[in-house]
């Protein structure tokens, strides 16, 4: 744990900014910068706590720091916005050294940068336990632009942006050996689902674009909880096909019951998964593609009420709304 406050902050403050709308950053009492009138602000928080949301057996400090800050850009991208600035706040124990929090660090001004992010500020205290860190990141997108998750409607098409079920797969691999275990390819390419989750900005801000009527929402705690959130905001009803639900490569490494489990319940995929109207379906599947990226029709919306089915052939199978748990056994 760092010994001197005011020298950790001193040294991790950026030397230069990526955004001239930045009027005052680290080294005053608060951030300042100018608000741009052509744009809405989007401001998201979340935090991870050790034992939590992560081990050290499963996760480095690198890994930490982007997920950290990776789980907030995927709020951004669930808005159709833009990520801008962000804030950390960590409580730390003394069984974190500072060199393992200079490495969080990093692992979040790498993936910041990515974004052309600055980071304007933060605080720093000492833990009796647990690591926790906070993130707050602010965003931005065009006034009249946000997409938000109760615009589903009677007709719509449903899609998602990838394969689920690939961070969850992981992480039973790494609760299961650990991270400094031999892997194989398809297995390091599940650990890297989990431990460095890809936030969908770009399939985000085509689907604002657009400016139609759509809806979306970010894969945090699964498949089947994020469908029934976005029924539960429209008051409609969500019936995805089996069939037409892709499947990664590398689940079936798994039994089926298995990785079935984690596609619709595994949680922190960080893919999106959204509705728009049937007209619009072929023109942002054609954009979304012109990208090189991913996007899947997986099932279609209906009338209310709220409630998320799943047609297995002839059968129809309800899903349910459950928070994931991160280390259930």
């Amino acid at each position: 744990m760092p010994e001197n406050e005011f020298e950790w902050i001193n040294k991790h403050t950026p030397k230069t900014y990526h955004h001239d709308g930045l009027v005052e950053g680290i080294g005053d009492d608060a951030a300042v910068y100018a608000y741009e009138s052509n744009y809405d602000d989007i401001l998201c928080v979340d935090m991870m706590i050790e034992e939590v949301h992560f081990k050290k057996q499963t996760m480095s400090p690198k890994d930490i720091g982007h997920k950290a800050l990776a789980v907030n850009i995927s709020d951004i991208a669930a808005m159709g916005g833009i990520p801008v600035y962000f804030m950390v706040s960590i409580a730390l124990p003394k069984h974190w050294s500072d060199e393992e929090l200079s490495e969080i660090y990093e692992g979040m001004n790498t993936l910041a940068d990515l974004y052309d992010m600055d980071m304007i500020g933060g605080d720093t205290v000492s833990s009796p336990h647990e690591l926790m860190i906070s993130v707050t990141v602010h965003g931005r997108v065009e006034k009249g632009c946000h997409v938000v998750r109760r615009n589903a409607a009677p007709g719509d098409i449903v899609f998602l942006t990838n394969p689920t079920g690939r961070s969850a797969a992981g992480l039973h691999l790494l609760l299961d050996r650990g991270r400094w275990a031999d892997y194989t390819k398809q297995e390091q390419k599940l650990l890297s689902y989990h431990q460095k989750p890809v936030p969908r900005v770009e399939e985000g801000r085509i689907i604002s674009g657009f400016q139609l009527p759509a809806s979306l929402n970010d894969i945090s705690d699964g498949l089947a909880s994020e469908a029934n959130e976005l029924a539960e905001a429209s008051n409609i009803s969500i019936e995805l096909v089996k069939s037409q639900i892709p499947l990664a490569e590398e689940l079936t490494l798994f039994s089926e019951d298995q990785y079935w489990d984690w596609i619709f319940y595994g949680g922190e995929d960080f893919e999106l998964i959204g509705t728009i109207r049937e007209t619009d379906w072929p023109v942002l599947q054609k954009k979304i593609q012109e990208k090189g990226l991913n996007i899947y029709q997986i099932g279609r919306v209906k009338e209310g009420p709220a409630s998320v089915t799943l047609m297995d052939g002839e059968q129809e199978i309800k899903l349910e709304k459950q928070g994931y748990n991160h280390f259930k056994s």
